[in-house]
């Protein structure tokens, strides 16, 4: 899991500059983005980057909705510091993990030749790339987010486990579900501009 492959190239990067290229890159250059950036046993970049994305996305949401804020002794910055400590330790390794191993039973089922269980574990790290901003109060925005989330997702498993769109969408529908729509709160998101636009 935490191998890195000596010679990155794309977006794998080490260090700071390599999150931020990579970012840059999977938003702008997908295709591009998932054909050379992701490589067999490479994990560890991915990890690094789902979990900078994951501390981005929580670190919204308890600057701007501080009811989302555990109540931890030591005061507000304490229980903030505490609470993106788990998600950067506990929560983001797990989350991206457990929905790799989702992700990759699927395309046992669905996809005949396909990469291995690290490029599934990459693809999911890079896809939620867009949700560095579904932390912040505004639902509209989660929605963009989460939506752009879940068709990176889509677009990675056919590039770089060589199937058809339509096949990876089939693949990757529950994992993007699960992940973007109730992990980035996508589908509470849609609720809600759903409800403001009279809708529900």
């Amino acid at each position: 899991m935490t191998t890195w492959v000596q010679s990155p190239e794309g977006g794998r990067e080490r260090g700071p500059r390599g999150v931020a290229r990579a970012w840059v890159e999977v938003l702008v250059r997908p295709r591009r983005f998932f054909r050379n950036g992701v490589a067999p046993g490479d994990q560890a970049p991915g990890l690094v980057f789902a979990v900078a994305v994951a501390v981005a996305y929580a670190a919204g949401l308890f600057a701007f909705v501080p009811g989302r804020l555990p109540a931890l002794g030591g005061g507000p910055a304490v229980s903030a510091f505490v609470a993106l400590a788990v998600v950067a330790l506990l929560v983001a390794p797990a989350v991206l993990h457990l929905t790799a191993a989702l992700q990759t039973v699927l395309l046992i089922a669905l996809v005949r030749d396909r990469g291995g269980v690290s490029e599934t574990v990459q693809v999911l790290a890079y896809a939620a790339a867009p949700c560095v901003f579904a932390g912040l109060p505004v639902a509209g925005l989660r929605v963009v987010c989460t939506v752009y989330g879940a068709a990176l997702l889509v677009l990675g498993v056919a590039e770089v486990h060589g199937t058809t769109l339509p096949r990876a969408a089939a693949a990757a529908a529950v994992p993007a579900a699960l992940l973007f729509g109730y992990g980035f709160g996508g589908f509470a998101a849609l609720e809600a501009v759903l409800r403001a636009a009279g809708v529900l």
